[in-house]
Protein backbone atom coordinates (compact mmCIF):
# COMPACT_ATOMS: atom_id res chain seq x y z
CA UNK A 1 0.00 0.00 0.00
CA UNK A 2 2.89 2.40 0.69
CA UNK A 3 3.98 2.31 -2.96
CA UNK A 4 0.46 3.10 -4.15
CA UNK A 5 0.19 5.95 -1.65
CA UNK A 6 3.37 7.76 -2.75
CA UNK A 7 2.70 7.26 -6.46
CA UNK A 8 -1.07 7.38 -6.73
CA UNK A 9 -1.84 10.37 -4.49
CA UNK A 10 0.58 12.78 -6.10
CA UNK A 11 0.79 11.37 -9.61
CA UNK A 12 4.58 11.40 -9.44
CA UNK A 13 6.66 8.29 -10.29
CA UNK A 14 8.57 6.34 -7.69
CA UNK A 15 11.88 7.09 -9.47
CA UNK A 16 12.12 10.65 -8.25
CA UNK A 17 15.58 11.24 -9.71
CA UNK A 18 14.39 10.48 -13.26
CA UNK A 19 11.26 12.59 -12.72
CA UNK A 20 13.24 15.62 -11.49
CA UNK A 21 15.62 15.20 -14.44
CA UNK A 22 12.62 15.52 -16.78
CA UNK A 23 11.35 18.56 -14.89
CA UNK A 24 14.75 20.22 -15.14
CA UNK A 25 15.58 19.13 -18.70
CA UNK A 26 17.15 22.13 -20.50
CA UNK A 27 15.04 21.25 -23.56
CA UNK A 28 11.95 22.10 -21.52
CA UNK A 29 12.65 25.80 -22.03
CA UNK A 30 11.90 25.38 -25.76
CA UNK A 31 8.29 24.25 -25.28
CA UNK A 32 7.52 25.66 -21.80
CA UNK A 33 8.86 29.14 -22.69
CA UNK A 34 9.30 30.32 -19.06
CA UNK A 35 10.62 33.77 -19.98
CA UNK A 36 7.64 34.46 -22.24
CA UNK A 37 5.20 33.08 -19.63
CA UNK A 38 6.62 35.44 -17.00
CA UNK A 39 6.60 38.34 -19.46
CA UNK A 40 2.88 38.00 -20.25
CA UNK A 41 2.01 37.50 -16.58
CA UNK A 42 3.58 40.93 -15.99
CA UNK A 43 4.57 40.19 -12.39
CA UNK A 44 5.10 43.37 -10.37
CA UNK A 45 8.13 43.55 -8.09
CA UNK A 46 5.89 43.98 -5.01
CA UNK A 47 3.67 40.98 -5.93
CA UNK A 48 3.03 37.99 -3.71
CA UNK A 49 2.65 34.79 -5.71
CA UNK A 50 1.19 31.44 -4.80
CA UNK A 51 2.59 28.57 -6.85
CA UNK A 52 0.73 25.26 -6.93
CA UNK A 53 2.73 22.19 -7.88
CA UNK A 54 6.10 23.88 -7.45
CA UNK A 55 7.92 20.58 -7.89
CA UNK A 56 11.68 21.01 -7.92
CA UNK A 57 11.43 24.76 -8.54
CA UNK A 58 11.61 25.10 -12.34
CA UNK A 59 9.31 28.15 -12.18
CA UNK A 60 9.81 28.97 -8.49
CA UNK A 61 13.23 30.56 -8.85
CA UNK A 62 12.26 32.78 -11.82
CA UNK A 63 9.07 33.79 -9.98
CA UNK A 64 11.17 34.63 -6.91
CA UNK A 65 13.44 36.87 -8.99
CA UNK A 66 10.39 38.72 -10.34
CA UNK A 67 8.24 39.10 -7.19
CA UNK A 68 8.45 40.16 -3.56
CA UNK A 69 7.48 36.73 -2.22
CA UNK A 70 6.47 33.26 -3.45
CA UNK A 71 4.53 30.64 -1.51
CA UNK A 72 5.68 27.50 -3.37
CA UNK A 73 3.33 24.60 -2.63
CA UNK A 74 3.63 20.95 -3.54
CA UNK A 75 1.78 17.90 -2.21
CA UNK A 76 4.77 15.57 -2.57
CA UNK A 77 7.06 15.86 0.48
CA UNK A 78 10.00 14.49 -1.55
CA UNK A 79 9.71 17.39 -3.99
CA UNK A 80 9.32 19.96 -1.21
CA UNK A 81 12.63 18.73 0.25
CA UNK A 82 14.35 19.03 -3.15
CA UNK A 83 12.86 22.50 -3.53
CA UNK A 84 14.18 23.53 -0.10
CA UNK A 85 17.68 22.39 -1.08
CA UNK A 86 17.53 24.31 -4.38
CA UNK A 87 16.29 27.46 -2.63
CA UNK A 88 19.11 27.25 -0.09
CA UNK A 89 21.70 26.74 -2.84
CA UNK A 90 20.29 29.76 -4.73
CA UNK A 91 20.04 31.83 -1.52
CA UNK A 92 16.40 32.56 -2.42
CA UNK A 93 15.10 34.07 0.81
CA UNK A 94 11.77 35.32 -0.53
CA UNK A 95 10.24 31.85 -1.03
CA UNK A 96 8.24 29.90 1.53
CA UNK A 97 8.08 26.20 0.63
CA UNK A 98 4.67 24.78 1.58
CA UNK A 99 3.76 21.12 1.96
CA UNK A 100 0.20 21.05 0.70
CA UNK A 101 -2.35 18.30 0.35
CA UNK A 102 -3.70 17.04 -2.97
CA UNK A 103 -6.99 18.84 -2.20
CA UNK A 104 -5.51 22.00 -0.60
CA UNK A 105 -2.22 23.78 -1.34
CA UNK A 106 -2.41 25.71 1.96
CA UNK A 107 -1.81 29.11 0.39
CA UNK A 108 -2.39 31.94 2.87
CA UNK A 109 -5.85 33.49 2.76
CA UNK A 110 -6.15 36.86 1.00
CA UNK A 111 -2.40 37.30 0.44
CA UNK A 112 -1.70 36.45 -3.22
CA UNK A 113 -1.75 38.85 -6.15
CA UNK A 114 -1.23 35.94 -8.52
CA UNK A 115 -1.61 32.17 -8.21
CA UNK A 116 0.07 30.01 -10.84
CA UNK A 117 -0.51 26.35 -11.56
CA UNK A 118 1.78 24.99 -14.24
CA UNK A 119 1.26 21.40 -15.41
CA UNK A 120 -0.67 20.64 -12.22
CA UNK A 121 -4.33 21.33 -12.98
CA UNK A 122 -4.86 17.75 -14.19
CA UNK A 123 -3.95 16.58 -10.66
CA UNK A 124 -6.68 18.67 -8.98
CA UNK A 125 -9.03 16.10 -7.38
CA UNK A 126 -12.20 18.21 -7.78
CA UNK A 127 -11.32 21.18 -10.00
CA UNK A 128 -14.34 23.40 -9.20
CA UNK A 129 -13.92 23.02 -5.44
CA UNK A 130 -10.15 23.39 -5.76
CA UNK A 131 -10.48 26.62 -7.75
CA UNK A 132 -12.92 28.01 -5.17
CA UNK A 133 -10.46 27.10 -2.42
CA UNK A 134 -7.46 28.76 -4.06
CA UNK A 135 -9.55 31.79 -5.01
CA UNK A 136 -9.74 32.56 -1.27
CA UNK A 137 -5.96 33.05 -1.29
CA UNK A 138 -6.27 35.96 -3.74
CA UNK A 139 -6.20 39.61 -2.80
CA UNK A 140 -8.89 41.77 -4.40
CA UNK A 141 -8.02 42.10 -8.09
CA UNK A 142 -5.83 38.97 -8.00
CA UNK A 143 -5.43 36.49 -10.85
CA UNK A 144 -5.13 32.73 -11.27
CA UNK A 145 -2.98 31.48 -14.18
CA UNK A 146 -3.53 27.88 -15.24
CA UNK A 147 -1.20 26.19 -17.71
CA UNK A 148 -1.65 22.52 -18.53
CA UNK A 149 -1.22 20.04 -21.34
CA UNK A 150 -3.83 19.71 -24.10
CA UNK A 151 -3.50 15.92 -23.87
CA UNK A 152 -4.14 15.82 -20.09
CA UNK A 153 -7.16 18.11 -19.83
CA UNK A 154 -9.47 19.71 -22.37
CA UNK A 155 -9.51 23.49 -22.36
CA UNK A 156 -13.32 23.45 -22.33
CA UNK A 157 -13.26 21.52 -19.03
CA UNK A 158 -10.93 24.10 -17.48
CA UNK A 159 -13.16 26.94 -18.69
CA UNK A 160 -16.30 25.25 -17.28
CA UNK A 161 -14.62 24.62 -13.91
CA UNK A 162 -13.43 28.23 -13.74
CA UNK A 163 -16.90 29.56 -14.48
CA UNK A 164 -18.48 27.19 -11.93
CA UNK A 165 -15.95 28.44 -9.35
CA UNK A 166 -17.09 32.03 -9.94
CA UNK A 167 -14.07 33.05 -12.02
CA UNK A 168 -13.99 34.81 -15.36
CA UNK A 169 -11.38 34.57 -18.09
CA UNK A 170 -9.13 37.63 -18.06
CA UNK A 171 -6.69 36.42 -20.74
CA UNK A 172 -5.90 33.45 -22.93
CA UNK A 173 -2.46 32.95 -24.48
CA UNK A 174 -1.73 30.57 -27.33
CA UNK A 175 2.05 30.63 -27.69
CA UNK A 176 2.66 27.36 -25.80
CA UNK A 177 2.59 24.56 -28.38
CA UNK A 178 1.59 21.75 -26.00
CA UNK A 179 -0.50 23.61 -23.45
CA UNK A 180 -3.49 25.79 -22.63
CA UNK A 181 -2.64 29.03 -20.85
CA UNK A 182 -5.66 30.65 -19.21
CA UNK A 183 -5.72 33.53 -16.75
CA UNK A 184 -8.79 33.96 -14.54
CA UNK A 185 -9.84 36.72 -12.19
Amino acid sequence: MGDHHSHGRFGNPEDLHAYVSRLEDPGRDEWQKPDEVLRVLDVRREAVIGEIGAGSGYFTLPLARAAAHVFASDADPRLVEILRERLAAADARNVTPVLGLPEDPFLPSGRCDLIVSINTYHHFPEPRAYLRRIRRALRPGGRIALIDFHEKVEKARVLRAGKAAGLRVAAEHDFLPQQHFLVFC
